[in-house]
């Protein structure tokens, strides 16, 4: 019934993958812990099994503890919907809308709810391990902060400072974030370490010591660069990576600017026979695809004019021509209809835009959220696919006909006549591996045996073995209270 904190002294310093790292590490020892992030900022969500949605990378965390996700590890979660708004997700469930200085105002309610998220786990287990978000040294913000030392604070835990040498800056990074903090925050900094050290750990020597010297905080170890990292599945959006491998079957993602649930592809780029590649602002969809994906969206219709800005339509009518196929996933499969109509505003100004035309379906957008981890039939392989969905608005037509997959005795998704173009509201579908191969198969694509789940779980074994080499971990553990 103990807790610790990790905060970065700058965003993406590797915060979600210490604590997973950690999670694991403490799972081995035999302790019972728990992960938890006060707030999180991400369109890449998990489904959890009381029915509601989470950060990507807390579900990754509760793997990495031997658990199944709940609410209660990231009781808020704001989901960025354009550039100066986002949707507020609290204890699973959507709460509003609103703007970044209506937050402001809406973060003292949220505290509580934030706080009474920890204490269930902090008695249901003997540690949990915090991440904070973004820097405590955004101290312009730290008024009503619920995120990183405000929640500190409030539920009394210690706080370990990671730092990122990889993008140069660290001893700034570390020092210049005590310099800045409030003296009563600072107290809350039992110690700082380095993360992502590539080369010769001993050369950063004279730093550590520097950095020790001027801040008065012990070191708890240099981790050097991780690069299997890259098997996880990635939250932030700057951490999509394609495989261009130039054999094999190619498939290309389209790389909207509001992009969610993308580690969808993450099981597609690890496979030997695919050649993935993100397709990203001022890129052509290339001549020699065999498969385009449109993926998940936070915003269908402004995603949409985004796809229409970039010319991408245009290319997606060339890759059909040429006898390429299309699969849109959630927001995708919604683009892929004739028409997708908000007459309430859910996403945006009230309003209906046109489709692609690829698939005879309309989508009508509502308050009601599906949330629900599902199993279905894929009908064309006919194989077994565990997934979720997580998505606003209802698509009905005639290609609906044609399911994608069977939920039960429910239809799911759509497509044309002979499969070219095909939609599903499944996320996740890619990780259940018989059908991945089968699918893969479909295109003469030769799949690998591996299991991609057991791969993940293979690879957090290993972080946290990489974290036992070179941190003090026993050190670390001692410090939460």
């Amino acid at each position: 019934m103990t807790a610790l904190m990790i905060q970065g002294a700058g965003s993406n310093v590797g915060k979600s993958l210490l604590v997973a790292g950690l999670c694991r590490a403490a799972r081995r020892r035999g302790l019972s812990v728990a992960p938890f992030k006060p707030q999180n900022m991400s369109n890449n969500a998990a489904v959890t099994v009381d029915g509601g949605e989470i950060g990507r990378a807390q579900a990754l965390q509760a793997q990495a503890a031997g658990l199944e996700p709940v609410t209660d590890m990231n009781p808020i979660l704001l989901k960025p919907e354009s550039e100066i708004g986002a949707q507020v997700v609290v204890h699973g469930l959507r709460l509003t809308t609103v703007k970044a200085r209506g937050y402001a105002d809406l973060k003292p309610r949220l505290l509580p709810r934030v706080l009474e998220s920890f204490r269930r786990l902090k008695a249901a287990h003997d540690l949990v391990i915090v991440e904070g978000a973004g820097s405590p040294a955004e101290v312009n913000l730290r008024a009503g902060d619920i995120a990183n030392m405000g929640f500190a604070r409030a539920a009394d835990v210690p706080v370990i400072l990671a730092g990122d040498i990889d993008r140069g800056g660290v001893i700034a990074q570390i020092v210049g974030t005590q310099a800045v903090l409030d003296p009563g925050d600072a107290d809350m900094i039992a110690g700082f370490l380095i993360n992502k050290f590539r080369g010769d750990v001993s050369l950063f020597d004279d730093g550590y010591r520097l950095i020790e010297a001027r801040t008065g905080w012990r070191g708890f170890g240099v981790l050097p660069f991780f690069a299997d990292a890259a098997r996880l599945p990635a939250e932030d959006a700057l951490d999509i990576r394609g495989r261009s491998a130039g054999q094999g079957l190619k498939i290309a993602c389209l790389t909207f600017e509001r992009i969610a649930n993308f580690d969808d592809l993450d099981p597609l780029a690890q496979e030997p026979g695919v050649s993935l590649t993100m397709i990203r602002a001022g890129q052509a969809i290339p001549g020699d695809t065999d498969l385009v994906i449109l993926p998940g969206t936070k915003s269908t219709r402004a995603d949409l004019a985004y796809l229409r800005i970039e010319g991408w339509d245009v290319d997606l009518a060339a890759h059909i021509r040429r006898g390429g196929q299309v699969l849109g996933l959630c927001g995708g499969y919604q683009m892929l209809g004739t028409a997708i109509h908000d007459p309430e505003g859910i996403e945006g100004p009230p309003g209906s835009t046109e489709g692609l035309g690829l698939l005879g379906i309309e989508t009508v957008m509502s308050r009601d959220k599906s949330l629900e981890r599902v199993t279905a039939r894929h009908v064309f392989t006919g194989h077994e696919v565990s997934g979720y969905e997580i998505h606003i608005g209802q698509s009905d037509g005639p290609d609906r006909a044609r399911p994608f997959a069977h939920v039960g005795d429910r239809p799911e998704g759509a497509s044309t006549l002979y499969g070219e173009i095909q939609g599903t509201y499944l996320h996740g579908l890619f990780a259940s591996d018989t059908f991945r191969r089968a699918y893969l198969e479909g295109f003469g694509a030769v799949a690998g045996a591996a299991s991609y789940g057991a791969g993940v779980d293979a690879v957090l074994d290993d972080l946290a073995e990489h974290m036992a080499r070179h941190l003090d971990l026993d050190a670390i553990l001692a410090t939460a209270r």
